[in-house]
């Protein structure tokens, strides 16, 4: 493959100094993980942003949590007729397959992604109401959130279209027949959040007063 480079030198660098450092002080645990498999007991779809960072929010360990992250954090609708499911292979996977316990859907403040759906359901981003435009077709999983957004200014409204797209992915995912079945059986829990970045606070979606209240 002609156009793979080689890898940045700052890059090299903290490799080998993971590699001297945290592995070589718990390698008979890396070693355990790699003959034993992963058995994490939880599942967490994130946004794909930097800044958001699963394991260290929830000082997670190696093998501890099983993460798929995507743009605003979103799950389809079941819709096993369309293609390239990764987010649905995901989700199977870790409900099917490693019989998670807790599948957390976690959104986050500042989210490109969600920015980009209320542009766009606003008409003023046009380049995503393209056909091409892979970004819009995914945003297009959110757009039921732009409709159902209240009055007020926009930053007010952009994060509630960020809890939004929690609440969506939560309804979402119990489309899936293997997820309603297993939350059914009690033996899944869904569970929304949504990361003040800045902040560092983390809010929990309530049912009993269907919104966000802070952990």
């Amino acid at each position: 493959m002609k156009y793979a480079r080689p890898l940045p030198a700052y890059l090299t660098k903290r490799y080998h100094g993971w590699k001297a450092t945290t592995y070589a002080e718990d390698k008979g645990w890396y070693r355990r993980l790699a003959e034993d498999g992963q058995h994490p007991r939880a599942m967490v779809i994130s946004c794909c942003d930097s800044r958001v960072h699963v394991t260290s929010i929830f000082g997670a360990d190696q093998g501890e949590v099983f993460i798929h992250r995507n743009i605003a954090n979103l799950v389809p609708p079941f819709n096993p007729d369309g293609h390239h499911h990764g987010t649905s292979a995901a989700i199977e996977y870790a409900v099917t397959g490693l019989k998670v316990a807790h599948l957390v859907v976690l959104g986050h403040s500042g989210c490109g992604g969600v920015e980009g759906c209320y542009d766009m359901c606003s008409g003023n981003a046009p380049h995503l109401e393209e056909s091409a435009s892979f970004i819009g077709r995914w945003m297009d999983i959110l757009r039921p959130g732009f409709e159902d957004l209240p009055q007020g200014d926009d930053a007010t409204r952009k994060r509630a279209l960020e809890k939004a797209s929690v609440l969506i992915s939560l309804e979402n995912l119990m489309s899936f027949p293997f997820v309603k079945k297993a939350v059914e059986d009690d033996m899944l829990a869904l569970h929304g959040l949504w990361n003040n970045i800045g902040e560092g606070g983390l809010e929990a979606y309530d049912p009993a007063s269907d919104g966000f209240v802070a952990i």
